[in-house]
């Protein structure tokens, strides 16, 4: 028995190099490879247009906390926050990859964006608590996007709906079939969902190019889309489309209705923005809900899938040079 303890012995030395040999080996190359993908992930810089018309670049993951933060109030639900960290992550890494990206501003024209220094003199002595808020959403979903059949998407979000969001179609005139009008009454419980503008007469009459009829009414509405908002008005022989006139006008909403009264038109809207996407408040009265960040985006999303960033990792780096 004395004889057999050593070979034993040898024997268990023999097998542990053997198995730990390719460990030893691996766990480097392993080191390695997080190590390459971590610097390539920090080497994604986007270049932001300042309104200033000065150029600022920051990294990937640091523009999406400004953007965050400068999109969506810090006080909402964590989860909305990761959604619109995703929604705003998608939306660059998309324009990225399109060639669109080299060069985004920091307004609504692509996506508001601020940095530390204005967001200090904007949030004051609740700075540290709301950064480190947004950060944590930006965190928790670093690297993700959202794609559709493998695609990153048009990741649009506004502010509040009239109760529904809009087919892209109906604002756009492009379909995506993931951008299509879903319920969301959740915005009808939210402070500001009914507002009122007064507009002079004249005013109105310039900015749309028509004459209001002279019994008071305001022209004669033709259609709706899907998503409840108006689609077509007739003013005499001209018809103009409600998207036009939320514009020209400056209405918060398509969703209106109106009526002259003296000199002025009132015009009473529901909700705030272009409908199409995802609707922030109703992101966070989902989250409020005890809805989670991949579901608030898969509802308002239709069809869509997360993804990850390494997936485009190759045409983000390609559109920096």
């Amino acid at each position: 028995m004395t004889r057999i303890k050593p070979l034993i012995i040898i024997g268990a030395i023999l097998i542990t190099l053997i198995i730990g040999i390719p460990v030893v080996l691996v766990l480097p190359f392993q080191e390695e490879r997080a190590s390459s993908q971590t610097t390539e992930q920090n080497d994604i810089q986007v270049v932001v247009e300042r309104e200033n018309q000065q150029e600022e670049t920051v990294e990937l993951e640091d523009y999406v906390v400004g953007v965050v933060a400068a999109e969506m109030p810090a006080t909402f639900e964590i989860e909305a926050l990761k959604a619109q960290a995703l929604a705003s992550r998608t939306y660059i890494v998309k324009s990225m990859v399109d060639g669109t990206g080299n060069g985004v501003t920091d307004t609504v024209k692509n996506q508001v964006y601020q940095n530390e220094e204005e967001l200090k003199e904007k949030w004051g002595s609740e700075y540290d608590e709301k950064m480190e808020k947004v950060k944590e959403a930006v965190e928790s979903t670093r690297g993700q996007v959202i794609t559709y059949d493998g695609e990153l998407i048009t990741a649009s979000f506004f502010s509040t709906s009239n109760g529904y969001t809009e087919n892209s179609k109906d604002v756009w005139g492009g379909e995506y079939p993931y951008l299509q009008s879903v319920s969301s009454l959740w915005d009808e419980e939210v402070e500001g969902f009914l507002e009122e503008q007064t507009i002079p007469v004249a005013e109105v009459e310039e900015k749309l190019g028509v004459q209001l009829n002279s019994d008071g009414t305001v022209g004669t509405i033709l259609s709706y889309t899907e998503g409840k908002r108006i689609d077509q008005v007739r003013f005499k022989e001209k018809i103009i489309t409600g998207k036009e006139i939320r514009e020209k006008l400056g209405l918060r909403s398509a969703d209106f209705t109106w009526k002259q009264m003296g000199a002025n038109v009132i015009v009473t809207t529901k909700g705030y923005g272009h409908g199409v996407g995802m609707s922030q408040y109703g992101a966070n009265e989902m989250a409020k809900d005890g809805k989670k960040y991949q579901e608030i985006v898969q509802y308002y999303y239709q069809g869509v899938d997360i993804g990850s960033t390494e997936d485009f990792q190759t045409q983000m780096l390609a559109s920096q040079s």
